[in-house]
């Protein structure tokens, strides 16, 4: 139960002790500062606990947004502060000293609540202090203002305006145009109706599952089922983000289920394609899997772009300006939103093109989609890194040592490679990438590519000898996915006998779950996953070595046996600590606001 200290003298009919118990505090009321303070005290430390003062007019939903938030551990909007158990105890250092401060005046003339706030924030605190916009939330100085206040709390409707932040500020066309007018509705139902955002995450991935399994079908109606069932999955993927964002239901379980089901969502739905194709007799495995490689590694390029320059001085370029510029054209932002084939417009195809067509062409059209994306993006955030002059941090390149995911043999090789900091590390980690993906290509299951996985665990070792700061390093982690992926792909491809794409797909899915769930943990500013479990299972080049090795010691359907337990090792071991991780009370709650994926 959290409990709410009203401070000051009580205005006669006013809604704040109304309104602060409908958002589910125990209300207390302090004549003065000294009194708050008491009432402060005998609150448990576990709990939540505001200070507000009981002049305040405003809405409802100020009051949400400023007193209920999970995320942050102080808040305040005006006249209001709040503190969980984590920021508990500054929150009692600011009211202590503002109470010998001001020698127990009367808390109606000085507002208690806005100098504990200021005393917060010189303190650098970190109080959040959440945007209200056009929502009102003051403390009147007198009967006048106090009429005026609340003519225009009843100008402004709260729930419209509740409704509109519960959309994503910056979102794809589809989801803008085609979802979010509808879904904001769903997620109040649901918020009306008792029900979480993760309860509605688990609805969308059930959804999406069950139309994976109508495309494994492989007939024309489970095809179009598919496509229906997979837009519905989406508008529920929108819709618990927004109830999230409505009632400020924000967990740790929460930021892990919609970061990692949706990729759960999606790779499962080309795995459905890929068997409903093959009881039509046409084999499209190596289509699924290189759907889901491309797709991966055009995260990874996303995600080690903006970590290798979250907090980069100087970050500034003539592309970037640019780049502002077309932004400031309303048509163009929208076409360079749908060319990047973000979540929505891709999904949106995908299911169309299920129900319309086969799923050879659905994977022919998703790969050059994404293949002209990948292009485009990649060459516009090397242009932004080679013509800017940043100056990246110590956290930037552990952030990329750590999406590197460098296993034992690269760790070790690289302690005894001394020498100055080089500048070709993004060139080692190509040439060793190209080195096996063509030699695996060239040679399938042969010593050869064995010798040259050998040299590419060499040079991913010299790409990460020192420290990630030059100007193209986030490319090594893409790298790195594009080389351990595309030969897993290659040479099961190779390898020509049933199950061993299926195997390779089951793998790489396996690994890509290890890779991003290494993404959101550093997002959340978690870190990295532990070191054991990196070792445990490798490292890329330790498993791409393994890998190569496989191929060449064992008979093709031995091959295909090796690679399914290794897929299965590596799920056991990497779902084993993302749960243990993410359920426990040291995750951050966290819920993303970036880029659709």
């Amino acid at each position: 139960m959290s409990t709410a200290i009203l401070t000051g003298q009580p205005v006669p009919g006013s809604s704040i002790e109304g309104d602060l118990r409908s958002l589910g505090f125990d209300v207390r009321t302090a004549s003065d500062a000294a009194e708050a303070e008491t009432l402060l005290a005998q609150v448990p430390g576990d709990q939540r606990v505001a200070v507000v003062d009981a002049g305040f007019v405003g809405h409802l939903h100020a009051l949400r947004l400023g007193l209920t938030d999970p995320r942050f551990p102080l808040a305040a909007i005006p006249g209001a502060v709040t503190a969980q158990p984590a920021g508990r105890q500054a929150l009692t250092r600011a009211m202590a000293r503002e109470n010998s401060a001001g020698g127990g005046t009367a808390v109606a003339v000085d507002h208690l609540a806005d100098r504990v706030v200021a005393a917060l924030d010189a303190d650098d605190a970190g109080v959040h202090h959440p945007e209200l916009g056009s929502l009102v939330a003051v403390v009147p100085a007198d009967p006048q203002a106090r009429n005026e206040a609340r003519q225009a709390v009843a100008a402004v409707d709260d729930e419209a305006v509740r409704l509109k932040s519960a959309v994503k500020s910056r979102d794809g066309f589809f989801t803008t145009y085609c979802i979010s007018p509808y879904s904001r509705y769903i997620a109040r139902w649901c918020a009306r109706r008792g029900l979480t955002p993760n309860q509605v995450t688990t609805a969308s991935l059930i959804t999406a599952l069950i139309a994976a399994a109508c495309a494994a079908t492989g007939t024309r109606g489970g095809f179009v089922a598919a496509g229906v069932l997979l837009i519905a999955s989406f508008v529920l993927d929108c819709t618990d983000g927004q109830l999230a964002r409505y009632s400020l239901q924000y967990s740790t379980l929460g930021a892990w289920l919609d970061a990692t089901f949706d990729r759960a969502k999606e790779y499962a739905y080309y795995a459905g394609l890929a068997l409903g194709a093959a009881r039509g007799g046409d084999d499209v495995w190596a289509l699924a899997l290189g759907a889901m490689i491309l797709q991966t590694c055009r995260h990874v390029v996303d995600f080690s772009f903006n970590e290798a320059n979250h907090d980069a001085t100087a970050n500034t370029s003539p592309t970037a300006a640019l780049s502002g510029k077309l932004d400031s054209v309303g048509w163009t932002v929208w076409v360079r939103r749908m060319i990047v084939l973000p979540i929505g417009e891709r999904w949106a195809m995908i299911a169309v093109l299920t129900a319309l067509t086969t799923p050879r062409i659905t994977f022919y059209a998703l790969l050059i989609g994404c293949a002209f994306a990948a292009t485009y993006t990649t060459a516009g955030r090397v242009l932004r890194s080679l013509t800017r002059k940043a100056r990246r941090t110590d956290r930037a390149a552990q952030a990329l040592a750590d999406l590197a995911d460098s296993g034992p043999l690269a760790e070790l090789i690289a302690r005894y490679l001394p020498g100055p900091v080089r500048r070709t590390a993004p060139l080692s980690a190509a040439a060793g990438a190209i080195a096996v993906v063509l030699a695996a290509w060239l040679w399938g299951p042969a010593w050869q590519v064995v010798l040259l996985a050998g040299l590419y665990v060499l040079l991913s070792a010299e790409a990460v000898s020192h420290p990630l700061k030059g100007a193209l390093d986030w490319l090594i982690p893409p790298l790195f996915r594009a080389a351990e992926y595309c030969t897993v792909l290659i040479l099961a491809a190779q390898a020509d006998v049933n199950g061993a794409l299926p195997a390779a797909f089951g793998l790489v899915a396996a690994v890509a779950y290890h890779h991003y769930d290494t993404v959101y943990r550093i997002r959340g500013n978690a870190g990295a996953p532990p070191a054991w479990l990196v070792r445990a299972i490798g490292g890329h080049e330790g498993r791409t070595l393994l890998v190569t090795v496989l191929a060449a010691v064992l008979t093709a359907s031995q091959f295909t046996v090796a690679l399914t337990a290794l897929a299965v090792a590596v799920a056991l071991v990497v779902l084993f600590e993302s749960i243990r991780f993410w359920v426990s009370s040291g995750a951050p709650a966290v819920h993303d606001e970036g880029e659709p994926a």
